[in-house]
């Protein structure tokens, strides 16, 4: 059977379909990325990673979203492939090349993944905006009582609201609209983050191109740089989103935002392709 070897795996619930063309190149495209991320009718994932070449890091880690769309940075990918190519190297660190940058993984204990995540962009031209503001709170309304977000690069676009409970915001109806507002001409991913008692971040997200996920590691990027920004952190958080924990760090000595948490392998198999939708 003509086919597409593949592994699932997820971090925090925030799930990838995973190819390696590394030996066997595949082309994907937006129809292909399209039905292989439906939960109904293809494999089902948040976003796609197709692995590929590189001559500047390990490997080359491609991103497309649900929708067809790529996407220059994804945390939780970053250290599922992470975890594949440290085991598959023997080694405690690797490097993996995406649109956005190198990133550079390790070994935590307990099983976990660190990434180094890279600087954040905080200027409004290179988040981007369509217009010059102050991103630490942005002169925005979404709605009656949700105004003045952050908004930070960590690759790809990040809005970050602060609110009294992320549990009660309605994310469904509120997400779509903040991602295609004229102000984020890249469009954007949103989130909803909370301060605990216990001094902890509960965010919830909207993924740009993907919908509400369980977990978004650029998110986490973001909401430890944004609530740092804000005072409500001392460049380190312990982030709770929908499918569990993520540990931060907003690093003081070069800016490098470091993203520490679990990975899991769900199972692997073969895409078997209509013909309708197979590689170009």
């Amino acid at each position: 059977m003509d086919g597409i070897p593949f592994i699932k795996m997820h971090g925090l619930g925030n799930d990838f379909v995973i190819v390696d063309a590394r030996t066997s190149p595949v082309e994907i495209n937006e129809p292909l990325a399209q039905a292989i991320a439906n939960r109904r009718t293809g494999v089902g994932c948040d976003q796609l990673i197709v692995l590929e070449r590189s001559d500047k890091a390990d490997v080359f880690m491609r991103i497309w979203n649900p929708d067809g769309s790529e996407a220059g940075a994804c945390g939780n990918a970053t250290r599922c492939v992470g975890a594949l190519m440290i085991a598959g190297a023997r080694r405690n660190a690797v490097s993996i090349e995406t649109v956005a940058g190198i990133l550079l993984a390790s070994s935590a204990p307990d099983g976990y993944i660190t990434v180094d995540m890279g600087k954040p962009r905080l200027d409004w031209s290179e988040i981007p905006l369509a217009r010059a503001m102050d991103t630490v709170k942005l002169d925005y309304a979404a709605a009656p009582g949700l105004a003045g977000p952050a908004a930070v690069s960590m690759g790809n676009p990040h809005v970050v609201f602060f609110v009294d409970d992320a549990e009660k915001v309605k994310v469904e109806a509120l997400g779509p609209v903040i991602e295609h507002d004229p102000l984020f001409p890249e469009r954007t991913n949103v989130s909803f983050v909370s301060k605990q008692a216990d001094g902890s971040l509960r965010v919830v997200v909207w993924e740009r191109g993907a919908g509400r996920t369980l977990a978004c590691g650029t998110a986490a990027c973001a909401t430890v740089v944004a609530a740092t920004r804000r005072g409500l952190v001392d460049r380190k958080a312990t982030i709770w989103m929908d499918g569990g924990r993520l540990d931060m760090e907003w690093r003081a000595e070069d800016d490098h935002v470091i993203m520490t948490g679990p990975v899991a392998v769900a199972f692997s198999g073969v895409i078997a392709l209509p013909p309708r939708v197979k590689a170009a």
